[in-house]
């Protein structure tokens, strides 16, 4: 492991970034840029530590997905598409470079924080939901997600989160489905990374245990939320990690 040296500002980092995960599924992208630009590890170990290091906080979020079980079975087809998708992208990662991806994550991120902070001073009338996603529609969806998340190390959240928003879809649902994407994206791209020899398992371990405390405590701590508190929280998360990406990407 790499961080060492810099483990008074990664540890803490890797834990606020787990806080973000509890509270609102989206925390997880944090951790690459964290990993490669204040602790100095190449970006493809990073990516593969980030995949194995979200598997915990995803096991925290079967929690809440508990309490909202039709929610949970209608992310199932999306959450399949997920599987498939992250295994291929994790095998692309070292073939393909993330930059231009990463561009359209950023571009996607900021219209989706921008639109979702509108949308919360909005009446509740002047906000009108579409019709639900069909079984084809969520299987590609995760698909895409899956392939995105594992070619950044992103988790999958802070893919589905502004996806889901921007096609109108409730934003409790928007969030169930960002909580439980992250478990078939951790599961597949790590294991493809683990086959291959790429995954520092040390480092993996250290992230993922900073990540589930601070999932734990970001958990308790949005508990108490409602709906339009949670779409202004996530909006604004969403800009923090949009801007976030600009700065890497013109950096």
């Amino acid at each position: 492991m790499m961080i060492v040296a810099h483990a008074w500002i990664v540890l803490p980092a890797v834990l606020l970034a787990g806080a973000l995960i509890g509270a609102s599924g989206i925390g997880g992208v944090l951790l690459v840029p964290v990993l490669t630009r204040l602790g100095d590890v190449p970006l493809p170990q990073a990516i593969a530590a980030a995949s194995l290091g979200f598997a915990l906080p995803a096991l925290v979020a079967l929690g809440p997905l508990r309490r909202q079980p039709a929610l949970a079975a209608k992310c199932l087809p999306m959450l399949g598409g997920a599987l498939v998708g992250a295994a291929g992208g994790a095998m692309l990662v070292h073939r393909l470079p993330a930059q231009a991806l990463m561009a359209g994550v950023t571009a996607l991120v900021l219209f989706a924080g921008v639109r979702g902070v509108m949308a919360s001073r909005a009446s509740a009338a002047a906000v009108t939901p579409a019709a639900p996603l069909g079984l084809v529609s969520m299987a590609a969806l995760g698909l895409l997600v899956g392939v995105g998340s594992a070619v950044t190390g992103t988790g999958g959240p802070v893919l589905v989160l502004p996806l889901l928003l921007l096609l109108r879809q409730p934003v409790l649902f928007a969030v169930v489905a960002a909580q439980a994407m992250q478990l078939p994206v951790a599961i597949a791209s790590s294991a493809v990374h683990l086959a291959s020899g790429r995954l520092d398992a040390p480092l993996a371990v250290l992230c993922g245990a900073l990540l589930l405390v601070g999932s734990l405590a970001g958990q308790r701590a949005a508990s108490g939320l409602d709906v339009r508190q949670m779409q202004r929280m996530v909006s604004l998360l969403l800009l923090a990690a949009g801007s976030w990406f600009a700065w890497l990407l013109i950096g």
